[in-house]
């Protein structure tokens, strides 16, 4: 009679842990995106600038029916399609993940997903196709934007430079990475000694 499988030590644990790093991640993202957005909406017309940092920063009240950073207008059910999409894989796909570094980055990325998503599904003008709340001008940004769009891009560029490190999600390191290092080391001659 075959032995029954076992199974690795700590893994509901480590799963659990997982979601609630990513949750409470993407929970602090989504709260301070959508407090922004209410305080703009509540103190500025739309259009209205005002001036935050002299000429670098200003604060212009703008509704976008695009993507980030006003990309794609008219194409908001996509987004809120994609969007969707995004925040069910994160949240079937964390409990995999091992490295709490990445687990901030699919958190950051969560987040300000669930920041636009929320936008486009509950503001005007209608469900699905509400548009997003932009608000940060910066000096020499073509564009207006948001909390979450801040989050969004952090996290793909954090996605791109854990990549290029060779991190992977569990927290180790790439084998590919580390044999060449190793190879490199075996290449390289070995320090004169000294003579007597």
């Amino acid at each position: 009679m075959p032995a029954p499988e076992s199974r690795p030590e700590g893994r509901g644990a480590a799963s659990v842990r997982a979601l609630a790093v990513v949750f409470v991640v993407a929970l602090l993202v989504f709260l301070l995106d959508q407090g922004s957005k209410h305080l703009i909406t509540e103190n500025l017309a739309v259009g209205e600038r005002v001036s935050v940092l002299g000429e670098v920063l200003h604060f212009v009240f703008v509704k976008n029916s695009g993507a980030a950073f006003s990309l794609a207008a008219g194409w908001t059910w996509i987004f809120s399609i994609v969007a969707s999409g995004v925040a069910v894989f994160i949240a079937w796909y964390a409990p995999r993940i091992r490295s709490t570094v990445w687990l901030l980055v699919f958190g950051m990325l969560l987040g300000g997903t669930l920041g636009n998503l929320a936008d486009r599904l509950f503001r005007e003008p209608s469900f699905g196709l509400g548009h997003v709340v932009d608000f940060i001008q910066v000096w020499g940004f073509p564009a207006i934007f948001n909390v979450a769009d801040i989050f969004i891009v952090s996290s793909m560029g954090l996605f791109i430079l854990l990549t290029l490190m060779g991190l992977n999600l569990d927290g180790t390191r790439a084998r590919g990475l580390a044999a060449a290092g190793t190879a490199a080391e075996a290449e390289s001659p070995a320090p004169p000694t000294p003579e007597r």
